[in-house]
């Protein structure tokens, strides 16, 4: 039985939790470690990390380039102790997504809690988020390689989608998945 998993608000409380899988080495991005630049922002000042990280208007991309943050809902994954994040991120109206986006909705897992169901889990619960906003539909994305988030899409009703060039692995794609916001 796959124990049960809640989803919580980014908070300051919450915040040592998120410390602690930083130091073990989990990074919240899956396309590059941001654990070490994390942890030395997070340190030199709790308050503003959290802010910066869930409610500046602009975001880094890997290529260093800066964009604006699209409006999002953004959770920390919880099964009593500090499991991963989930978010789902969007443009008001609209399926569509800027360049910058390859999906409505990124999510990791701690390695020490994963194969156990949660991301799964947390997908479906994000998805009346995504429903309550006006959308029928998300998009997902994954490494064509990520067999585990292939799963974890499928379980929740994705439907694929084709492929997009991977922007930072040269041979690899993204695939793409729709995965309706009313479980099937």
């Amino acid at each position: 039985m796959t124990p049960s998993i809640t989803l919580l608000r980014p908070s300051l409380d919450w915040l040592p939790a998120y410390e602690d899988a930083l130091v073990a080495g989990w990074s919240p991005n899956t396309d590059q470690d941001v654990s070490r630049d994390q942890l030395l922002q997070l340190r030199r000042n709790p308050r503003r990390f959290l802010d910066d990280l869930y409610h500046s208007p602009t975001l880094r991309l890997p290529d260093g380039r800066e964009v604006r943050r699209l409006p999002a809902h953004d959770f920390w994954i919880s099964d009593g102790d500090f499991c991963g994040r989930i978010g789902f991120r969007y443009q008001p109206g609209t399926e569509d997504l800027p360049p910058s986006a390859m999906g409505h909705v990124g999510y990791t897992i701690v390695p020490w809690k994963q194969r156990r169901g949660y991301a799964t889990q947390a997908l479906r619960l994000i998805l009346p988020v995504a429903r309550a906003e006006g959308f029928r539909r998300v998009l997902l994305t994954c490494d064509d390689d990520n067999e585990a988030s292939q799963k974890v899409i499928l379980a929740n009703g994705g439907v694929a989608d084709g492929q997009v060039p991977h922007p930072g692995r040269p041979g690899h794609v993204k695939l793409a998945f729709w995965v309706p916001t009313i479980p099937v």
